[in-house]
This record gives structure tokens, C-alpha cells and sequence, in this order.
């Protein structure tokens, strides 16, 4: 992986450098020479990203059983059948 510095004067003159640059890393863009942003490619970017599943998922998770939780309880007067009628 290579890491790429570029200040915003030279990536606004050489955009096309800066894409050719973060499909081999990050690359800092500058602004009065302090970090200000990052470019990276789309697969780098997933690859940051946490993996997510569906909920049924991850209730299918074999140590999904060990999870301790208690919902929390509603305040107020609760409805029963009865009271439905």
C-alpha cells in the first residue's frame, strides 16, 4: 500500500494523478499543509465498513443463545385480551 500526500493546489491541478494514486492507497489531500481529507478507492472504503446481515441473521448465530438480554419495560397500563373486547 502506498500512501500519497497532495496538497489541494496539486490535486485540483491533477485530479487524474489523485485517482491513479488511491487505487494504490490513501491519499492525504492538504489544505495549508494540515490533513484535511482522504481519498481512497471504493473497495478500500467497503473494506472500513462493518459487515451488517440481516437480523434473522444474526439471530441464527450459533452464540447468539449466550446473548444475555432484557428488554426494556413499557411504562403504563398494559393491555390484555380482555380488554381488547
Amino acid at each position: 500500500m502506498t500512501i500519497t500526500t497532495l496538497s489541494s493546489r496539486e490535486f485540483n491541478h491533477d485530479t487524474g494523478r489523485a485517482k491513479r494514486a488511491a487505487l494504490k492507497g490513501p491519499v492525504f489531500i492538504t489544505d495549508r499543509g494540515r490533513p484535511a481529507l482522504v481519498l481512497m478507492s471504493i473497495d478500500a472504503y467497503k473494506a472500513l465498513q462493518p459487515q451488517q446481515g440481516s437480523i434473522a441473521d444474526l439471530l441464527a448465530m450459533p452464540e447468539a443463545e449466550a446473548v444475555e438480554f432484557e428488554p426494556p419495560r413499557l411504562a403504563g397500563p398494559c393491555l390484555h385480551e380482555a380488554d381488547l373486547s
